[in-house]
């Protein structure tokens, strides 16, 4: 039987992800960052993948990483949405670590491959933090679907444009899906423009990434495999992100509705908004289950990873909209300002809500893979 409880050593690592956070990672920091030319904090982030090992949980020891499970990153995830924080660790220890393990399955028949030389060279700087690392696809890229693919010229270089590249700007290297296969092209050189785009979540930077005769490593024969798994992984986690950040604008729509008054009683004790906060309440709790579902399929490789990831995504998605959308409503005029952080929220909910496909592309994966016919 599935046990999606947390451990002690999970419960450990919340509780040191969210002081760091608390420590570093406020709202005051988090919207003064966003107004930034720079919205990630370097000191941040070394701190969270190098000083705390974060970036390499999916990496195996072998190859330089924490050797932990999808359950572990999961349980960062939901600290980092509980704090909206402006990190890459989503797209990079995640997305693009995954997408470099298909990699490295790929090359394993043949270990002393130049391919294999330079996937556990790039795993390694990843897992250590002493690169970024993001999958150069649209972030609305849904598991298994089409994704823009660079053309490789006859000199061997390449070229292709790819548009809404999340955390491409952050990023020392590319991971290229060509046609021939994937390439690591370093975001440095000539040949590669990283085009920063405004995007509606602040905290969470897209890019047009153009190539024009750029150069890079090739990592694998096909990139369809390993995207495929980089985005799987991406779209099962981001669930928890999802459930982290539902969590915190519920717990904070409570705590403000109990603390302010109006005709001289808490607003709180309303009935109506009882009713509003509990039923927001059940379906938190209903996405903690779909999301600890997801994660720990991922985790142990379950056949059933795909539906339970459509489910989570189905769910996940739509509640933390919910959440985000009531915690303005219910804080009233100062859940408009700015200066409010209830607004991170909403933004980030919203983009997460079309972020490795929209929640009807995985409703009518849910359909597909149960045999149901989808709703229309």
């Amino acid at each position: 039987m599935t046990d999606l409880l947390y451990s002690e050593a999970e419960d450990d690592l919340r509780a040191a992800v969210r002081s760091l956070l608390a420590d570093r990672c406020d709202a005051a920091a988090v919207l003064t960052r966003a107004e930034s030319d720079t919205p990630y904090d370097p000191a941040l982030w070394a701190s969270l993948a190098t000083d705390m090992g974060l970036a390499g949980l999916l990496v195996p020891e072998k190859l330089g990483g924490q050797g932990a499970t999808h359950r572990e990153a999961a349980v960062v995830l939901e600290e980092l949405g509980r704090s909206v924080a402006p990190t890459p660790y989503l797209t990079g220890a995640v997305v693009a670590a995954e997408t470099l393990l298909g990699c490295h399955a790929e090359t394993a028949e043949n270990p002393a491959s130049p391919e294999a030389a330079a996937v556990a060279e790039l795993l390694g700087a990843l897992a250590g933090g002493r690169t970024v690392v993001a999958l150069a696809v649209p972030l609305s890229a849904a598991p298994g679907a089409r994704v823009p693919r660079a053309v490789r010229a006859a000199d061997g270089s390449l070229d292709g444009r790819v548009t809404a590249v999340a955390d491409a700007a952050a990023a020392k290297v590319l991971l290229v899906p060509a046609e021939d296969g994937l390439y690591a092209v370093e975001t440095g050189p000539p040949g590669v423009t990283v085009e920063s785009l405004t995007p509606l979540d602040l905290t969470r930077p897209l890019a047009t990434v153009v190539l024009d005769g750029a150069r890079g490593r090739r990592l694998a024969g096909s990139a369809d495999v390993p995207v495929r798994r980089g985005l799987l992984a991406g779209a099962g986690l981001l669930a928890s992100e999802q459930l982290g950040l539902a969590e915190w604008c519920l717990e904070e729509t409570v705590r403000y509705t109990r603390d302010r008054k109006q005709f001289n009683r808490p607003v709180g004790s309303f009935q109506a908004l009882k009713h509003r906060m509990a039923q927001l309440w059940l379906e938190v709790v209903s996405a903690r289950a779909a999301a600890r579902n997801a994660a720990d399929a991922l985790a142990t490789g379950s056949p059933d990873v795909p539906l339970a990831v459509a489910v989570a995504q189905t769910y996940c998605s739509r509640v933390a909209v919910h959440a985000a959308e009531e915690c303005v409503q219910l804080h009233g005029g100062i859940g408009m300002t700015w200066e409010h952080p209830a607004h991170l929220y909403l933004k980030r909910a919203k983009s997460d809500a079309i972020a490795f496909g929209a929640p009807g592309r995985h409703t009518q994966a849910v359909a597909g893979l149960v045999g149901l016919p989808a709703p229309q």
